[in-house]
């Protein structure tokens, strides 16, 4: 029985290097994906689930750190940044952020090639996070930031929905608040808890629920919140 090729995404502006790769890597046997913008490529993540991604930080419509940051709210799929950027600063904001490996550009194909090999060894096959989540009427759209009640699409500040994108990676888990402070405000900001107490309550009037009742946002009294696998 023949084995299904590893499928790799890349995401790159220049299309010459994306040429360049694609020919490189469908030679060693891999199903190639492209994609020239930061959007572009996390819907194509979403929709096609690559065992790879191959990420340049320098994109036309967002930064490749944010793409990586969107990217892990919803998604293990292992990152290789490819990238001009080579300060220490770069690499490190990218590891830290989620990246796996970071090659600088220009790079040895065979080099690029080898890490490619681990990376997909490493990972083995591991199953990859659902690109949204639902509780209930409630749905989460990781890859598009997209959060809808009912059918209809719920305008959220950028702290809303990444606390509200938290707690549905973790469904059914209790988060700390320790945890959604340090993720989303900062290291800093860990003791900081009126910061998440207005935001989480902001959310639940945008949710209509009700937290004497709540049928999305559990408080878990003194350790943080939980959103309902299912109501």
């Amino acid at each position: 029985m023949t084995s299904k090729p590893s499928s790799i995404l890349l995401i790159d502006d220049e299309a010459q290097i994306r040429k360049f790769l694609r020919i490189s890597l469908s030679a060693q046997g891999y199903r190639v994906l492209e994609a020239g913008t930061g959007q572009e490529g996390l819907a194509q993540a979403a929709l096609h689930q690559p065992d790879l991604l191959v990420l340049d930080l320098g994109l036309p419509d967002m930064d490749g750190q944010a793409v990586l940051r969107e990217l892990r709210a919803w998604s293990p799929i292992p990152v290789l940044v490819l990238s001009v950027r080579a300060s220490e600063g770069e690499k490190v904001l990218a590891l830290d952020g989620g990246a796996n490996d970071y090659v600088s550009k220009p790079f040895g194909i065979q080099e690029f090639l080898a890490r490619v090999r681990v990376l997909l060894r490493l990972a083995g096959g591991a199953e990859q996070a659902a690109a949204s989540v639902g509780c209930g009427p409630l749905q989460v759209d990781f890859a598009y930031r997209r959060v809808s009640l009912d059918g209809v699409e719920i305008s959220l500040t950028r702290k809303e929905y990444a606390v509200l994108a938290q707690l549905a990676r973790h469904s059914g888990r209790v988060v700390t608040q320790q945890q959604l402070l340090k993720d989303i405000w900062g290291p800093s900001h860990g003791e900081d808890s009126h910061y998440l107490r207005v935001v989480v309550g902001h959310l639940r009037q945008k949710l209509g629920d009700d937290p004497t009742a709540p049928r999305f946002i559990v408080t878990e009294a003194g350790v943080g919140y939980r959103l309902r696998d299912s109501a």
